[in-house]
């Protein structure tokens, strides 16, 4: 039951090594071979999102220079900033730059006004992350690999393409990881037909049936996201 989470944590150590790893991660993996690594997004938005999120990081570098810790996450075109500034003005100032990032869907902007955060917080917070997907690798009704997620400050903040059962779920598991002071949902809530239009089709009967269902439903559906603090 632990090797996955032994395998998570010897990658950890690894990364805490690197100057450049940061606290946001996504993983897939399986997991007594029921877990299949996917992604809820098409190739193209997965592609769309890591351009956004480095442009979003070059427009924080040319106005702010090194001055302020600016985090940039984006998952199916909605973008998350983390980090900390020194002024609301600041906050709001990145928060604009963003959204003028061409095909940025949303910002959700958690940023926070105060002291930039020491290197020992920032590797309590990749720290943090990995503990969190290992509890979800170790959990066989969450499947780990379909939520990314990222830590500041002990705040988790989670993302994704899910079902509301999907959601409720995976946040019982991070409630419970020991450091983590508050959960974030930042979700595309997505229908139960939805999940499973999704789905591998494993015959001509289940195609016809999964078209049947979601004949109406585009599967990148833009939609404003759902933020819910969970303390």
């Amino acid at each position: 039951m632990y090797k996955s989470t032994a395998s998570l944590l010897s990658t950890l150590v690894m990364c805490l090594g690197l100057a450049s790893c940061a606290a946001p991660l996504m993983f897939g993996g399986v997991l007594g071979g029921a877990m299949v690594a996917s992604d809820r997004r098409s190739a193209g938005i997965q592609v769309e999102d890591e351009t956004l999120e480095q442009r979003s990081a070059s427009a924080m570098r040319e106005n702010f220079g090194t001055k302020e810790h600016i985090n940039i996450t984006s998952y199916n075109r909605q973008v998350l900033i983390t980090g900390e500034v020194t002024s609301d003005l600041v906050r709001s100032q990145a928060e604009q730059l963003v959204g003028r990032v061409q095909n940025v869907r949303s910002v959700v902007n958690e940023l926070v006004v105060g002291p930039v955060s020491s290197n020992s917080e920032r590797a309590s917070d990749v720290l943090l992350v990995a503990k969190v997907k290992a509890s979800m690798v170790d959990t066989e009704d969450v499947f780990a690999n379909v939520f990314k997620v990222v830590s500041e400050r002990g705040t988790v903040y989670l993302m994704g393409r899910v079902t509301q059962s999907e959601a409720k779920r995976a946040t019982d598991v991070v409630r419970g990881v020991n450091g983590v002071k508050r959960v974030v949902r930042v979700f595309d809530y997505i229908t139960e037909d939805e999940l499973r239009a999704l789905q591998p089709r494993r015959s001509d009967d289940a195609a016809r049936t999964s078209n049947t269902t979601s004949a109406n439903v585009p599967l990148n559906t833009p939609a404003q996201p759902v933020v819910t603090p969970i303390k």
